[in-house]
């Protein structure tokens, strides 16, 4: 049942009952929490244990109720507003969250809240939530527009941090209109389409490339020839490549600090051309980031990184193209030398709709490699 679980956290593997006082019984009891090791790892023992617990609790604070009316010579108990000096800021309020919420959650639930107060905390420095105001949600929305975000990701972000306050305002009682509530966001005025880049194009960005030779072109150079997304690439450790094998490749996998966009994004990329070049230059620097200028062990920041790259771009590629069309240019090329789709799709970890492709451990390196040393 929801309530057995409800009042559950863990800490160390070992499960605790942890409920909130209710607010009239607060100065009372001088505390606001009743929180209880339960001394054990097991769910279904917790659970039985924090059932037995918040039942006893419901009648002893019923009890409390009846003395409080009696004492206060009334015919109604008067339940104050939360009005306390105690501040509850943004990063104070992601923390109440996630200690109640996270429970039963994957790791990527805490990663995305976590990321998405931090544009808040950003926007409006850890601001106390009791300051906050109705406007500003337009305000957080106009700076998440600025940075260059879509209406789907702004809208995503705000979803998440308006969740986050309201938890802290129905849990602590808190008497403010949630400022993230409501806010209008437009809708992108019309779906980009991003083109693909000429072949020729690419084969003169490529030599650029290896011309210039430093950690923006290596990261171009790295994408052109795997089709991968920029946050993938931005996003690598250098121990992601692999170049003392066979089949020089990289290893896709999820990190704290990026996530990936999907299951399918998790794959394996043989290195071939440019990228090859690229992946040796950037392997031969001996950083724990392939790209230390736009990543670290606490955020990786491809959106600004992808501002400076498509400025670089622009005037060498056709109108329309970004860096985003290095990706879309590696599906025709695919495709141009007759390219199974399902194969193009493992290389390029596009989801497709066929339910067999759920199936089986999917295509080796040895299959990828053969096929896009044809493009």
């Amino acid at each position: 049942m929801y309530h057995q679980t409800q009042y559950l956290t863990v800490r160390n593997h070992v499960y605790y009952f942890n409920r909130r006082v209710p607010l009239e019984l607060q100065s009372k009891l001088n505390k606001k929490r009743i929180i209880i090791s339960l001394n054990t790892k097991s769910l279904t023992k917790a659970q039985k244990l924090s059932y037995t617990i918040s039942d006893r609790l419901e009648r002893y604070w019923d009890n409390l109720r009846l003395d409080l009316f009696h004492t206060k010579h009334i015919g109604k108990i008067i339940i104050e507003e939360k009005n306390t000096n105690e501040k509850i800021t943004l990063s104070i309020s992601l923390n109440n969250y996630l200690n109640l919420k996270s429970f039963g959650k994957n790791d990527l639930f805490k990663t995305s809240a976590t990321r998405n107060i931090s544009y808040a905390i950003q926007c409006f420095k850890d601001i106390d939530i009791n300051k906050l105001e109705v406007k500003d949600g337009g305000v957080f929305r106009d700076y998440l527009f600025k940075k260059g975000l879509s209406s789907s990701s702004i809208k995503r972000i705000f979803s998440s941090v308006k969740s986050i306050i309201n938890f802290n305002i129905k849990e602590y009682g808190i008497n403010i209109h949630n400022p993230f509530s409501g806010t209008y966001i437009p809708d992108d005025n019309k779906t980009k389409i991003r083109l693909p880049i000429p072949i020729e194009n690419i084969r003169s960005i490529q030599a650029e490339c290896k011309s210039i030779n430093d950690d923006n072109r290596w990261l171009i150079a790295l994408i052109c020839d795997t089709g991968m997304r920029l946050s993938e690439a931005v996003g690598l450790l250098t121990s992601d490549i692999i170049l003392d094998t066979d089949i020089p490749h990289i290893n896709l996998i999820n990190h704290p600090w990026r996530r990936l966009k999907t299951k399918r994004s998790n794959r394996s990329i043989p290195l071939i051309g440019a990228s090859l070049w690229a992946a040796k230059k950037v392997t031969s620097v001996n950083n724990q980031f392939a790209f230390p200028r736009y990543t670290n062990d606490e955020k990786c920041n491809a959106n600004s990184t992808s501002n400076g790259l498509n400025k670089w771009l622009k005037p060498r590629a056709p109108n329309g193209c970004v860096i985003h069309s290095f990706r879309h240019s590696l599906r025709d090329r695919l495709r141009a030398v007759q390219c199974p789709s399902d194969i193009a799709d493992a290389i390029g970890g596009w989801s497709t709709s066929g339910i067999g492709q759920s199936y089986g451990s999917g295509y080796n390196l040895q299959v990828k490699h053969a096929w896009m040393n044809k493009i």
